[in-house]
């Protein structure tokens, strides 16, 4: 797959329940050459075997059609951090799992997951159980990257900062596949300006994590206000971000060459006429 700083890798969420094959067909049908998928149901459960026949195909399809790097997405359910140990355990058991899925995969998939919820543990103690569930199944360098999502920061969610972020990627062992992925709703609801101040965000990103570890860009627009710490997904230009903030921020020449996928409560025709929207403002980048 390609990996050009000059393209635009742009996507959405879509669902394998057919296939890798039946999903890369629809994002070929909408102009998209990333996509974002669940491991498995949203709500937990176990995963489907993959299907080597599938694996196969959709490859070949990803190659013919140039895409960048796909995101992989864990359940909801996944909360590393929670202060019930059962819940923990199968959030710990459902990484494993997935991080071992994403690595068999024919294609580079990057797997990011929702740092979790404390639930009145308390931010250090949440910290302290994500760290050493990624350092179980973090154990070298190599494999599939994985990303923290930085999150809006409502009730007890841990990673609305940076400096969070920060915590739990250096509290890890072996850092160099851990990143982050960033998200155009949840950077303006945690209160990072990306309408009035873009540059200067990605500057603190840069200062705080370092921007070579953004891998992976969630592309929505805000339903709530700036700095509310509610996480509501509005389409492009329907909520209080708007459209081109959004495009001037996935332009930003740091953020080149990554995946951005749209999260937008839409069907694939909804995400066909974002698709066009954002490559048609998107001049910079094919």
């Amino acid at each position: 797959m390609g990996n050009s700083v000059n393209k635009l890798y742009l996507g959405c969420h879509l669902s394998i329940a057919k296939g890798f094959t039946a999903a890369v067909r629809d994002a070929v049908s909408i102009d998209a050459n990333s996509f974002q998928f669940f491991t498995r149901n949203p709500r937990g459960g176990a995963a489907k075997d993959y299907s080597m026949q599938d694996l196969t195909e959709s490859a070949n399809l990803l190659r013919e059609n140039s895409f960048g790097p796909l995101l992989a997405h864990a359940p909801y359910t996944m909360n590393l951090c929670s202060a019930k140990e059962e819940v923990r355990k199968f959030a710990l058991d459902t990484l494993k799992d997935d991080y071992d899925r994403v690595r068999s995969l024919p294609y580079e998939a990057r797997y990011l997951f929702h740092p979790g919820s404390h639930i009145g543990l308390g931010t250090e103690q949440g910290i302290t159980h994500i760290i050493a569930a990624l350092n179980q199944v973090v154990k070298e360098e190599d494999g599939p990257w994985v990303l923290l999502e930085g999150m809006t920061g409502k009730g007890s969610e841990i990673g609305s900062t940076f400096e969070e972020l920060k915590q739990i990627i250096e509290g890890v062992t072996h850092t160099k596949k851990l990143g982050i992925c960033i998200d155009t709703c949840h950077l303006h609801a945690a209160g990072y300006d990306i309408v009035h101040q873009p540059k200067e965000v990605l500057r603190e990103l840069d200062r705080v994590i370092g921007l070579h570890k953004v891998m992976g860009v969630h592309v929505n627009d805000n339903m709530n206000q700036f700095n509310s710490h509610k996480d509501r997904h509005a389409p492009i230009g329907e909520g209080s971000i708007g459209t081109e903030a959004i495009v001037t921020f996935i332009n930003q020449p740091e953020l080149a060459g990554l995946p951005f996928n749209l999260e937008t409560p839409n069907e694939l025709e909804g995400y066909a006429a974002e698709i066009a929207l954002l490559r048609r403002l998107s001049s910079t980048r094919s």
